[in-house]
């Protein structure tokens, strides 16, 4: 099995990027953004954490996320947030063999992106990835 190297530090700050498995042509988190919503509103209730910026597109997310002082547990959040919009969609997508013998779903990608914000300047730069992300010139 692979092995993921991950900074966890309490109190920290983190940018993640998280994917759909099938990106192309697919719309479903902006197309069940109420679903989405309430996805982190479950997952903030059960291990909080302060959502400081977001963006939405349909098949990907971008968000910076600053955790408790005493925890550094992201990974559960993105599990509890996953499995939550999961379960509240039809089943019907594509599962591969592996997914399958895991009784996995195909909506996600199994993994994401992190990375821990080092300093101010580090936030305020992914801050304004996301705030400008969805931004399409002309």
């Amino acid at each position: 099995m692979t092995e993921y190297r991950r900074a966890y530090v309490p109190g920290g700050s983190w940018f993640f990027t998280v994917n759909l498995a099938e990106r192309n042509n697919n719309r479903l988190l902006v197309e069940k953004i109420d679903l989405l919503r309430s996805a982190f509103v479950y997952t903030q209730q059960r291990h909080p954490f302060r959502m400081d910026a977001v963006v939405i597109l349909p098949d990907h997310l971008h968000c910076i996320w600053t955790l408790p002082q005493d925890d550094a547990d992201f990974s559960t959040r993105w599990n509890l947030l996953k499995g939550y919009f999961s379960r509240h969609i039809a089943t019907g997508e594509r599962v591969s063999a592996s997914r399958k013998s895991r009784r996995e779903r195909g909506l996600w990608q199994r993994r994401f992106w992190e990375h821990l914000l080092r300093d101010q300047n580090d936030f305020n730069r992914h801050a304004d990835y996301i705030h400008w992300n969805s931004v399409k010139p002309g």
